[in-house]
């Protein structure tokens, strides 16, 4: 109340006296002209300031000033996040750099990450083979495990990386969310792989038992299972040892 503002007469009945106005007729008008304006200064390269408009969980809408821009969740951060709100809210005023412009359907595709340094360039000299590091499962597979070191940097902990001697699932061994330690086993920067390593941070056990089994010896275990190879044999190690079929007898051919 008190305050003046322009308004566009959109009805005018003189025998009634009566006069409709609108104030969201002028607005448009502005819009319009700042839309021409945006679209006229627009480039693909530039970095513009915008208002987040709307959030989903794909990405963000962003006004640019009477044009608004989609920032794809996958261009807002070098690393992984699980929605778009963890970064940015309605209202928030951001920096976003213009990744292509289409003219003809005056559709702007916009990215943050662009703004920030590429954190594989400093991968090669950042993560050396053999050095210990540190990070959260950020995904597991059959195969193995995801691990995130830093923003945008993720190293992979293959099945056959993660023990010596046990043979589990990496389900069974990890959960996302875990905080592990890992060696890097190699750093392929043209294809944005690290490959990581468990069992390396702890002594091989092959080469204690190199020491404590000698070729000719006997020693004593507990039948584990019998296959139709042979017999597993428990010598109280990590592993299991096996008799094969052909090393049980002189005369007989099978385990029964």
């Amino acid at each position: 109340l008190g305050k003046k503002y322009k308004f566009k007469v959109i009805k005018f009945n003189k025998k009634r006296g009566n006069i409709v106005l609108s104030r969201r007729a002028i607005l448009a008008d502005e819009r319009g002209k700042l839309r021409e304006e945006t679209l006229d200064a627009i480039q693909e390269g530039m970095v513009v300031k915008g208002i987040v408009k709307n959030v989903t969980d794909y990405g963000a809408f962003i006004d640019l000033g009477g044009v608004d821009g989609l920032l794809h969740i996958t261009d807002m951060s070098w690393g992984r996040i699980k929605h778009p709100n963890v970064l940015i809210n309605v209202g928030d005023e951001i920096n976003v750099k213009v990744l292509k412009y289409d003219s003809d359907k005056e559709r702007v595709s916009l990215g943050m990450k662009q703004i920030l340094p590429n954190p594989w360039d400093l991968a090669p000299d950042k993560y050396l083979p053999g050095l210990k590091v540190t990070g959260e499962v950020v995904s597991v597979k059959d195969y193995g495990v995801f691990v995130e070191l830093n923003d945008g940097i993720e190293g992979l902990i293959h099945v056959s990386e993660m023990s010596w001697t046990q043979k589990n699932s990496p389900a069974q061994l990890y959960s996302v969310g875990d905080k592990i330690e890992a060696q890097v086993l190699e750093v392929d920067t043209e294809n944005k792989r690290i490959s990581l390593g468990v069992k390396q941070l702890k002594p091989n056990p092959w080469n204690e038992i190199a020491e404590k089994y000698k070729v000719g010896q006997q020693v004593k275990g507990k039948v584990k299972s019998v296959v139709d190879f042979g017999i597993f044999v428990d010598l109280g190690e990590e592993f299991d040892a096996l008799i094969h079929v052909s090393d049980l007898s002189w005369t007989k051919k099978n385990v029964n």
